[in-house]
């Protein structure tokens, strides 16, 4: 079972990948970065706070795990 610490840092880290992706995304798509920054930024929040939850409700269940 994973920590709330490593759950942590891992949303941390894939968020910044997850929100560089879609900052360049929308500003490739709009050419307006300041709407590619502020959807990256509002997205961002959102998702973390799912992505938290996400995991540790997946770290409640044995589902997929091997047990050695």
């Amino acid at each position: 079972m994973d920590t709330r610490k490593r759950t942590i840092i891992k949303t941390i880290t894939w968020r910044i990948i997850a929100t560089l992706t879609t900052v360049i995304t929308i500003y490739l798509w709009t050419g307006d970065l300041s709407v590619a920054l502020g959807s990256g930024l509002v997205a961002n929040a959102l998702k973390t706070i799912f992505y938290y939850a996400h995991e540790r409700v997946w770290n409640r269940t044995d589902f997929g795990r091997e047990i050695k």
